[in-house]
C-alpha cells in the first residue's frame, strides 16, 4: 500500500483516459510547444482555432479568429455568470457576423465549437499539472485538466487513497481555492471531480462540499463502486460527453440574482438516456412502429426527479427523430403543477423555449393545435372537462408525474381521457415509489420500467438518509390492586343492571355527569 500515493493515482487515471482515445500531455509540453501565450491563458487558442475552422468551413478566416477572441473575453463580473455565458457558446455556438463574398452582404451566423453530430471527431486532451496564473499572480496547478477542442471543461483533483490527512473533502476545498485564485480556468467549466482512485465524486462550480456526489457506472442497479474509471468510462466517452454537455446542465437564478449551476448525477444521466431510448423505440406510426408506452422512471424521493424530468424534456426537444416535438407535462394537483412548472421555467435555456401552463381544456387544445414545438403544463383533470381528440400528432410526448396514482386509471380515469385526446402520443411515467405488484393500470398506460433508482441506491450515494428500526420488547406490569378494583366495579355494575337498580359506581357517576353536560350544550 506504500506506493498508492497521488502520483500513482494520476498515472492510473492517465491510463484510463488513454483507453477511451484521449491524448495525454504534461503542462510543460503544452507550454514548450507554444500552445498558450502565457500561463495566464486557460484556452489553447491554436486548438480552438483549428476546431472552429474544421466545424465551420463556410466562415472566413477572420471571422473564426474573431470567434476565438470572443471566447477569450468573458463579459460578466462574476465567475458563475461567465460560466453560464460560455456554456451557451459550447451548446449553441458563438454569434458572429461576416461579409458574404458572393453578394457583399453582411450575414449573421453561429460558429460551432463542438461537433454534436459526430462526437468522435472532437479532440479530447488531458493535461497533467498545467500551471495557470491568476489575476493576483498566484499560480495553481491542478492534477488533471480535460480539454475539449482546446477548451478546459473539467478539472480533476486527486488524492492518494492512503493519505489520511488528504481526503476528498480536502480535494474539494482545494478546487474552491483554485477557482478563487484563477477563475479564468473555470469559465468554460462543465464539471469538477475529486478522486482517490477508488472513491470519486463530481459537482458543479457552485456545488458545496456536501453536493459533490458519487459517480458510478451507468448500469441498471448502480451497485458498482464510484471509481475514477467509472467516471472516465461513463462520462468522457465521446458520445456520452457531448450528450451530457448539451442535455444535463442547467442554471437557476433566484429573485436576488444568485445563480446556481446544476448538473446531472450519474443516475439522472442514465435515466435521461434510458428513457429517451425507450421513447424512441415505442413511437407510434408514422414516427415509429411502437405502442406509445415509453416506460416508467422510478426514482426515489429526494433524488432530483423534477430535474431529471427537465433534462429529459430538453433531450427530447433536441432529438432529430422527434422533429421538434411537443412535450406535455401532467400532474394530478395544481400545487404540483406549479412546483414542476417553476423548475422548468428556471431551466428554460435547456428547453430552448418558455413553458406554458394551460388553465383550461380549451386553452390546452389551442396550445396543442400546432405543427410542432411547445412545452405545455396541465393537470389530469383538464382531460375530464370534455372528451374528444385534441391532437393526432405522433411527435407528442406526455410526461406524467406520480404516474402510479389512481387518477391514471385506464378504464375510467385520466389514462383513458389522455389516450382519447392524444391517440398517437407516447406516454412516460415518473414515480417516486415502486409500483404495486397488482398495479396493471400504470403498466398498461406507460409500460415497464425504463430506469430505476431506488432507496437502496440513494442511501449508498448519500442522497437519502437511511432509516433505522430498533426492535424492542416493552415490558408490561399488571397493577394487581387496580385490576381487582376494576373487576369489583364491573361485577357491581353487572349486578345492579341485572336487578334494575341505578348505578352507583364511579364510572356511572362520570357517565351521568357527561350526559348532563352534553344535554345542556345541545339545549
Amino acid at each position: 500500500m506504500a506506493g498508492l500515493d497521488e502520483q500513482f493515482v494520476e498515472n492510473l487515471t492517465s491510463g484510463h483516459f488513454k483507453t477511451i482515445g484521449a491524448a495525454i500531455k504534461r503542462g510543460a509540453e503544452i507550454d514548450d510547444a507554444g500552445e498558450r501565450g502565457g500561463t495566464t491563458e486557460a484556452i489553447l487558442k491554436g486548438r480552438v482555432s483549428a476546431a472552429l475552422h474544421r466545424l465551420n468551413p463556410s466562415l472566413p478566416h477572420g471571422t473564426i479568429e474573431e470567434a476565438v477572441r470572443i471566447l477569450s473575453r468573458p463579459p460578466h463580473p462574476t465567475l458563475v455568470q461567465n460560466n453560464r455565458w460560455f456554456h451557451g457558446l459550447l451548446t449553441d455556438g458563438a454569434e458572429v457576423e461576416y461579409r458574404d463574398t458572393s453578394s457583399g452582404e453582411t450575414r449573421g451566423g453561429r460558429a460551432q465549437l463542438i461537433d454534436f453530430g459526430h462526437p468522435a471527431a472532437n479532440e479530447l486532451l488531458v493535461v497533467r499539472q498545467l500551471s495557470v496564473t491568476g489575476p493576483s499572480g498566484k499560480v495553481i496547478r491542478p492534477d488533471l485538466t480535460v480539454f475539449l477542442n482546446g477548451v478546459p471543461i473539467v478539472v480533476i483533483e486527486l488524492k492518494g487513497p492512503t493519505e489520511t490527512q488528504a481526503d476528498l473533502g480536502v480535494a474539494t476545498d482545494q478546487l474552491d481555492r483554485y477557482m478563487q485564485a484563477a477563475p479564468d480556468l473555470f469559465v468554460p467549466n462543465l464539471a469538477l471531480a475529486v478522486s482517490d482512485g477508488m472513491l470519486t465524486r463530481i459537482g458543479s462550480l457552485t456545488s458545496g462540499r456536501s453536493r459533490f456526489m458519487p459517480w458510478r457506472l451507468l448500469n441498471e442497479d448502480g451497485g458498482d463502486a464510484p471509481t475514477l474509471e467509472a467516471l472516465i468510462r461513463g462520462l468522457f466517452e465521446p458520445r456520452a460527453l457531448v450528450d451530457y454537455l448539451r442535455t444535463c446542465v442547467t442554471f437557476e437564478e433566484d429573485e436576488r440574482g444568485e445563480i446556481t449551476k446544476k448538473i446531472a448525477g450519474y443516475h439522472q444521466f442514465r435515466a435521461v438516456r434510458n428513457a429517451r431510448a425507450s421513447i424512441l423505440a415505442r413511437l407510434k406510426p408514422p414516427s415509429g412502429e411502437g405502442d406509445g408506452r415509453g416506460g416508467v422512471i422510478w426514482h426515489t424521493q429526494g433524488s432530483g426527479k423534477s430535474l431529471t424530468m427537465l433534462m429529459l424534456a430538453g433531450a427530447l426537444i433536441r432529438e432529430p427523430r422527434l422533429t421538434n416535438p411537443t412535450v406535455v407535462m401532467i400532474t394530478d394537483r395544481n400545487d404540483l403543477d406549479d412546483q414542476l412548472f417553476d423548475t422548468f421555467a428556471a431551466g428554460r435555456a435547456l428547453l430552448r423555449q418558455d413553458p406554458v401552463q394551460a388553465a383550461s381544456r380549451e386553452q390546452l387544445k389551442g396550445l396543442l393545435d400546432r405543427a410542432a414545438g411547445g412545452v405545455v403544463f396541465t393537470t389530469i383533470q383538464k382531460f375530464a372537462e370534455a372528451h374528444g381528440v385534441i391532437s393526432e400528432r405522433a411527435n407528442v410526448v406526455v410526461m406524467a408525474d406520480e404516474a402510479h396514482r389512481s387518477q391514471y386509471g385506464f378504464v375510467e380515469g385520466g389514462a383513458r381521457w389522455m389516450r382519447e385526446a392524444l391517440p398517437n402520443a407516447t406516454f412516460v411515467g415518473f414515480t417516486g415509489t415502486p409500483l404495486e405488484r397488482d398495479d396493471k393500470n400504470t403498466i398498461q398506460v406507460f409500460g415497464e420500467y425504463a430506469d430505476v433508482y431506488d432507496i437502496r441506491q440513494a442511501v449508498e450515494d448519500g442522497a437519502t438518509k437511511p432509516l433505522y428500526y430498533e426492535s424492542r420488547i416493552i415490558k408490561l406490569k399488571v397493577d394487581d390492586a387496580g385490576a381487582a378494583a376494576a373487576e369489583a366495579e364491573l361485577e357491581q355494575t353487572a349486578k345492579a343492571d341485572a336487578a334494575g337498580r341505578p348505578l352507583r359506581t364511579r364510572s356511572a357517576f362520570r357517565w351521568k355527569r357527561w350526559s348532563a353536560r352534553r344535554s345542556g350544550s345541545n339545549a
